[in-house]
């Protein structure tokens, strides 16, 4: 039952993973940040506020001052 193949690919993926601290070693650029963001939270803001609008209502004001 012994896999000749698992441990080269063991020892490969090893070599990869310490190979890759290395300074010299390959990175990958960070992608600038999306833009949208900004639209979704105020998207999310405006559905959040009329959800609660919707399940605590402001209090009715009588239109002529309690005398």
């Amino acid at each position: 039952m012994f896999d000749a193949s698992a441990m080269i690919m063991a020892d490969q993926a090893t070599k990869h993973h310490v190979l890759s601290a290395r300074p010299e070693a390959r990175t990958t650029p960070e992608r600038p940040p999306r833009q949208r963001r900004e639209s979704m939270r105020l998207l999310a803001a405006a559905t959040l506020r009329r959800l609660a609008d919707r399940v605590e209502p402001h209090p009715v004001k009588p239109c002529v001052p309690a005398a």
